[in-house]
């Protein structure tokens, strides 16, 4: 099975286009190519299909196989495979994802993708929508408890569902520990990501991840907009800003349509073909 290997500011993914319905098992396909020690090593698997309504399709599973409905580093470079394949020679695509419709902005130099900006679409903000089971229209800095320590949390989907923590310094921050404990916490019904943000100005923010499913990533796209929303909530920081991840930067907008914008590099790694797929 062929595949491609790219990555978005460190949000790395194995690719497979055109695979359809062939693979009978994708959680488990998941989870081999994910493996960095005995597989190609990806933070998942992403599997990009033409659609029949739309440009493309979409399917993004965890490392564990666990499938998620939106990656925002995925789409992106969803977006310079496509173009860069040949497969359309629009610069701007509707993509089908299971978190709905997002229209990809492509920027070309010399025939080749190099940024794309995301609508990633109307941030959501009831907690039945996120989802967690917390009362009240929106959960914006809410005490939360685990193991005898308080955390306070602002929750958002882009898609996804994202608990967002500030602190005071990323760097020492324990990513693994407290991430683990807040995906798996009970008021998530499906888990959660976790993001730790430091407040660097009101136009910058620093962040780190802990995705459920995978662990801590170097990025995650949904993540930072929905960090950015929440910091908006939150009176930390203005509506456009960048936020600096582990594996580069992002420029993230809440516009004033509502809708949260996402723009970023994305690149190839390499490109190969693996028996053990099959």
């Amino acid at each position: 099975m062929k595949f491609t290997k790219m990555q978005g500011i460190g949000n790395d993914y194995v690719y497979i286009y055109g695979a359809g319905d062939t693979i009978q098992d994708i959680p488990a396909l998941a989870r081999k190519v994910s493996d960095r020690h005995f597989g190609i090593g990806s933070d998942g698997l992403i599997l990009i299909d033409p659609s029949d309504k739309y440009d493309f399709t979409m399917r993004m599973y965890n490392a564990d196989g666990s499938m998620s409905p939106m990656c925002g580093n995925g789409s992106r470079c969803v977006g310079k495979y496509v173009y860069d394949k040949g497969h359309t020679q629009k610069t701007e695509i509707q993509l089908e994802t299971g978190a709905g419709i997002k229209i990809l902005t492509l920027y070309p130099e010399k025939g080749k993708v190099k940024t794309v900006k995301v609508n990633m679409g109307i941030p959501q903000l009831a907690p039945a929508d996120i989802p967690v089971n917390i009362p009240g229209a929106q959960v914006v800095d809410v005490p939360l408890g685990v193991n005898d320590k308080e955390y306070r949390i602002t929750c958002v989907s882009m898609g996804n569902p994202h608990a967002i923590l500030f602190v005071e310094d990323t760097e020492h921050i324990d990513v693994e520990g407290i991430g683990k404990l807040i995906e798996n916490h009970p008021l998530f019904p499906k888990r959660t990501n976790v993001e730790f943000i430091q407040v660097l100005s009101p136009k910058e923010l620093k962040m780190r991840v802990w995705e459920r499913g995978t662990g801590e990533t170097l990025a995650c796209g949904t993540g930072a907009c929905a960090s950015l929303v929440a910091s908006v909530l939150n009176g930390k920081c203005e509506r456009h800003a960048t936020l600096h991840l582990l594996g580069g930067d992002l420029q993230i907008e809440w516009a004033t349509d509502n809708h949260v914008y996402m723009t970023g590099g994305a690149e190839t790694v390499f490109e190969g073909e693996w028996d053990k797929c099959l």
